[in-house]
């Protein structure tokens, strides 16, 4: 595994920590593939029971690195985002977030996908997609309605309004909000709770609750559909460059 990626296995517990602080863990593809093979070696598992996703202190993810991402765009290269949310999606094994500070874009459209997070007094959750020109991604404009209601999953979505821990949890998206100092502790409690229970029946009334993973994953490819057709656009291409430029 890539350092950047760093995967722990704390007896049935999966630890998938993001690891570029000085990035605040922005994702590169390599990074996205890294964890990829970490959920499927997870699923493949008759030990590992329950997954945690986590951070750095004060940054869970900052999303997809623009630039990495720009990159492999201009190249042609096929972007292997996809297939980690395919897997993400199709995962069978519970999913629990330890999210410390920031976490945007992706950041927080993976917890759609997660079982049980926990988030710090000081999260802020954000999807900047239509300021870059781009779409929501990640299932999130199937599954954030379900999750939130139309109107708070619109006012993050769309119009790119954040939310803090409370109201994170509020909108249905986080169950419960610590001490920055507790995260990892709280959500690693969560993992083991879950863990302890028959897996059988977990796996069953986690799929029941979950629904049609087939609809989820047609989610996935249509907005990624949408998501290629936008980069080529002249909103996304004047977003990309405003927001390149002031990095500089």
């Amino acid at each position: 595994m890539s350092d950047q990626i760093a995967v722990t296995d704390d007896g049935g517990i999966r630890i998938i920590r993001m690891n570029r602080p000085e990035k605040k863990n922005a994702l590169t593809q390599p990074m996205y593939a890294e964890m990829t093979r970490a959920l499927q070696d997870a699923e493949r598992s008759e030990t590992i029971r329950c997954i945690i996703f986590a951070g750095s202190p004060g940054a869970f993810c900052a999303g997809s690195d623009i630039s990495d991402f720009q990159k492999r765009a201009e190249r042609g290269l096929k972007p292997v985002t996809v297939d980690f949310l395919h897997v993400l999606a199709r995962n069978p094994k519970p999913l629990v977030a330890a999210v410390d500070g920031l976490a945007v874009g992706i950041g927080t459209t993976m917890l759609l996908h997660c079982d049980y997070v926990v988030a710090a007094m000081s999260a802020v959750f954000s999807t900047p997609f239509t300021k870059l020109g781009l779409i929501p991604e990640a299932a999130s404009s199937l599954l954030g309605p379900l999750r939130m209601g139309y109107a708070r999953a619109f006012a993050l979505l769309v119009m790119g309004r954040a939310l803090s821990a409370e109201d994170a949890k509020t909108a249905g998206l986080v169950n419960a909000v610590v001490d920055a100092s507790a995260v990892e502790h709280t959500a690693l409690q969560a993992a083991r709770e879950i863990a302890a229970l028959p897996g059988g029946a977990v796996t069953l009334a986690r799929r029941l609750m979950r629904g049609d993973l087939d609809d989820i994953v047609k989610r996935v490819d249509t907005e990624a559909m949408y998501f290629k057709e936008r980069l080529q656009s002249d909103e996304a291409r004047a977003a990309f460059a405003a927001f390149l430029t002031r990095k500089k």
